[in-house]
């Protein structure tokens, strides 16, 4: 499993670092370094929705108040 964190300016104003530092956390938690691969991005185009997330090519809108729940529902349940 891939999961892209979007880096540009715009997702970064709105907390991409925080959702990136959170999705490592919980990757390392749960002991799925093996399972899932995090990488960043630059602009995926769709600035107003967020900070943007990809799990393999689908999209989400993630914030760092959200992301303990995205990971649970887009990553626990498809591991």
């Amino acid at each position: 499993m891939k999961i892209t964190v979007c880096i540009g300016s715009s997702c970064h104003i709105k907390g991409s670092r925080q959702v990136v530092e959170q999705l490592q956390y919980l990757i390392a938690e749960n002991k799925l370094d093996d399972k899932v691969e995090l990488g960043g991005t630059f602009c995926m185009g769709k600035c107003q929705q967020g900070v943007c997330v990809t799990v393999d090519d689908s999209f989400h809108s993630v914030t760092p108040e959200t992301v303990d729940e995205f990971f649970k529902k887009e990553v626990l349940a498809k591991v």
